[in-house]
């Protein structure tokens, strides 16, 4: 399978931002992407009973819709807490079979499919799982969106390195530089990319800018590159 696991340095570093900008553009180019978030808590009510992922309504929305909703995110949590703990609250369990398989519906209707984790590389998902498990289980590389700031550095080579060294070792796809607030008093913003790209083993795919989607055809570009 063609596919890449979309992980962060952390929270809100604008993964899936960066995910429905993948999405759309290989939706432009005719490539029929799919979009798997396996689990998500934080979700909403939508008046009828059902629970709405936010992240996995964008990630639809951008791939121009395949599938259905639901597909894209089987097992949706009220809290705004970990996954497994969202469930636990709920007198539940995340469903640990379900996030490996939940991937199936998309194997035969895509090209490429975009699967997005919940928080970051080490966030458990499961009452057994990391992201960093499921990753592994499904066998995709990972991208990893690193926010754009001061202290990218350290949380960059903290996950690549975690990757490096996670079971038999998760192969890292490269990086995506992602500016996702305004901070143009941050000086390390014009040197964050070249250092990078001299500290790390892998590639640095783009950049992101704050409020716009330059760079992103040059990730894609690299993405498909390598899933050929």
């Amino acid at each position: 399978m063609r596919g890449f696991f979309i992980t962060g340095t952390g929270t809100e570093v604008g993964k899936t931002h960066v995910a429905s900008l993948v999405a759309a553009e290989m939706h432009s180019r005719g490539v029929r992407v799919g979009v798997y978030k396996p689990v998500a808590s934080d979700c909403r009510d939508d008046g009828s009973g059902e629970l709405v992922a936010e992240d996995a309504l964008q990630l639809w929305e951008a791939a121009g819709r395949p599938l259905s909703l639901r597909e894209v995110c089987p097992q949706r949590f009220r809290a705004a807490v970990a996954p497994n703990v969202a469930a636990r609250m709920e007198g539940r369990e995340v469903d640990a079979t379900l996030l490996r398989i939940g991937i199936d519906p998309w194997l035969s209707a895509c090209d490429v499919v975009l699967v997005e984790g919940a928080g970051g590389l080490m966030s458990p998902i499961s009452e057994e799982d990391y992201n960093a498990d499921l990753a592994a289980d499904l066998g995709l590389p990972l991208v990893v969106v690193a926010a754009n700031r001061l202290g990218v550095i350290n949380d960059t080579l903290q996950t690549v390195i975690t990757a490096s060294v996670f079971g038999d070792g998760l192969e890292v796809a490269g990086v995506v530089l992602n500016q996702c607030s305004d901070l143009a008093s941050d000086e390390s913003l014009a040197s964050n990319a070249d250092e990078l790209r001299r500290h790390l083993r892998v590639p640095v795919l783009g950049e992101i800018g704050y409020g716009d989607r330059e760079g992103i055809a040059a990730v894609v570009d690299a993405l498909l590159e390598s899933a050929e």
